[in-house]
């Protein structure tokens, strides 16, 4: 099998960027829809629809209603299609953007524009969709031959944000790093469909490099609305960096983990980062990691407000039964936690599980 690299058409970062949109997205059509939730169209509906209009476009907006589910997919796929809209906006968290991306598979044509609000995950750049079930468990991942045609992240918005949603966006990062090197070592595919490429797996390692170097300043800043290099920084590694790497570098078990813990409602009110992150150690577990390594990376979790115990994320004194569905959904079959370069089985991830938790509690 041949190595494949694959991006979106553009990138665009910056103070204010928002103002710009029309700029950036008049070459892509003549009719834009704006997706996004009640909070994000109060935060951005505005200025989006004015520099889209500024620019000669025809523009509206339609409210997200927030899980990225089949059922919501085909609602706004048929509000794009009575509307005649050639663009789709999806404006928000990585739920909103999952949802544009697949609405404009659905419609066999047209662009799409990843516009998030909050640098929380790495979804804006990549061309495959998270799917939910309408209650919030993982279902599959949908996957795309087209990218995004542009990806617009103004950093005014991300930096006013809750500080929560950027941590998690940098453990979605984290993890990048991982996962690429576990599917580099084991020869396995990425997730554009073909072999890791060198840059993909030196994008995920810039990747980690850059959140462990600016990650508490960043925190820092956003936890007073403020935009610094730092946080220009971050905000590149949690969304282009961590797409293209994870994209091009591939997944392993950390997303697998997250995909498991899905299955257990007491971690919905969780981030995709947050549960992401107890994936990322729960691998290096398995891996073997040396001790020294493991702490490390607990302490830079809790410096930067992470979390490190199944307890942070919902899942108070598990049992062994809560453990197993964990365990046997991320051990699927169709899941990443293969390009791990050695065999997984469920009991192998019920007991690292139970070691993170343990970990966490020595760790302090």
């Amino acid at each position: 099998m041949s190595q494949v690299f694959k991006s979106p058409a553009a990138y665009v970062q910056g103070r204010g960027v928002a103002d710009e949109i029309g700029t950036h997205a008049v070459s892509l059509g003549e009719n834009a829809l704006l997706l996004a939730d009640e909070i994000v169209l109060g935060l951005v509906e505005d200025r989006v629809l004015g520099s889209l209009e500024d620019a000669g476009m025809d523009a509206s907006s339609v409210e997200f209603q927030g899980e990225a589910s089949e059922a919501e997919v085909d609602r706004i796929t048929e509000i794009v299609r009575d509307r005649g809209a050639d663009v789709v906006i999806g404006a928000g968290g990585g739920k909103a953007l999952d949802t544009a991306k697949a609405v404009r598979e659905n419609l066999e044509g047209g662009a799409m524009v990843s516009m998030p609000t909050v640098a929380s995950t790495d979804a804006p750049t990549s061309a495959l969709s998270v799917i939910y079930s309408e209650h919030g468990e993982f279902e599959e991942y949908w996957f795309y031959n087209e990218h995004p045609d542009l990806v617009l992240v103004d950093t005014d918005v991300v930096s006013d944000a809750p500080t929560r949603f950027f941590r998690s966006g940098i453990a979605d990062g984290l993890a990048t790093w991982f996962e690429a090197d576990a599917t580099d070592r084991s020869d396995g595919d990425n997730v554009v469909g073909g072999k890791p490429t060198r840059a993909g797996h030196r994008l995920a390692s810039l990747c980690y490099e850059t959140l462990r170097e600016h990650g508490q300043s960043a925190v820092d800043a956003v936890e007073r609305d403020a935009v610094t290099e730092s946080v220009e920084a971050v905000t590149e590694a949690n969304t282009l960096l961590s797409g293209l790497g994870f994209e091009s570098g591939g997944l392993a078990a950390a997303h697998s983990i997250h995909n498991g813990l899905t299955q257990l409602e007491a971690t919905h009110d969780a981030t995709h980062g947050e549960k992401v992150n107890i994936g990322t150690i729960t691998q290096l577990v398995l891996e073997g990691r040396e001790d020294a390594f493991i702490e490390d990376y607990v302490e830079f979790s809790r410096e930067i407000g992470l979390p490190v115990a199944l307890s942070d994320i919902g899942l108070d004194d598990p049992t062994d039964e809560q453990l197993d569905v964990v365990a046997e959904a991320a051990c699927d079959p169709e899941e990443t936690i293969h390009n791990q370069p050695f065999e997984v089985t469920p009991p192998m991830v019920r007991d690292a599980l139970k070691t993170v938790d343990e970990i966490a509690e020595r760790v302090r």
